[in-house]
């Protein structure tokens, strides 16, 4: 199975193009998805943002019209080696914000050096939670819509631990991204509000 993100103003194109290479595909809706099945027993799933369930017609133009971005959600993005995370009012960025921090690799040495290396990579990761949290404070705190997360999810929990983050919704997708930067901030912010289309090639 391959995962991929649509953006709904190219999805009627690529149910074109999956049609025209397995061949005209029954559509149906069940359990909050359209799903599609193709003549050469190729199917594809596909779910609406924000994990919000489809229940109208089944057909991919109705799919793509039924999309909608909250008035108010947020992304937030965390591995060891860094974070980003933006507040969106619609498809409209407001703040955002990118950050990185050293943490440690892994050495190979043994012993007591092994054991103070391990010390030194914690509290450096340790520290840079602590500082995408206190970002997420700022820019996520009091988001009243959905939270889409991605990274490292030992990373993300360790922030959202923040009691003062407590009341952030998480939804899915998980977005899997490498360390965060602007650009990859910027895309996860389109993936965010794309359809999440799961594809099954006979």
């Amino acid at each position: 199975m391959t995962v991929v993100h649509v953006p709904p103003q190219r999805w009627e194109r690529w149910c074109d193009n999956f049609e025209r290479s397995h061949g005209e595909a029954a559509w149906s809706v069940r359990d909050g998805a359209l799903a599609g099945a193709a003549h050469d027993g190729s199917t594809v799933v596909a779910r609406l943002p924000f994990d919000t369930a489809y229940d109208g017609p089944a057909e991919p133009s109705a799919l793509a019209d039924a999309v909608r971005s909250p008035d108010d959600w947020g992304v937030l993005l965390v591995r060891k080696g860094g974070f980003a995370m933006a507040r969106l009012s619609g498809t409209t960025t407001g703040e955002s914000k990118t950050g990185q921090r050293h943490v440690q690799g892994r050495t190979k040495a043994g012993g007591q050096s092994q054991q103070r290396f391990a010390r030194r990579r914690d509290n450096q990761a340790r520290q840079a939670y602590e500082a995408a949290a206190e970002h997420a404070v700022r820019i996520l705190g009091g988001c009243r819509g959905p939270v889409v997360a991605g990274g490292d999810r030992a990373a993300v929990e360790e922030v959202l631990a923040d009691p003062r983050l407590r009341e952030l919704s998480v939804v899915a997708p998980w977005l899997a991204v490498p360390d965060p930067r602007r650009g990859v901030l910027e895309q996860a912010v389109l993936d965010a509000q794309a359809l999440q289309v799961e594809v099954v090639n006979a």
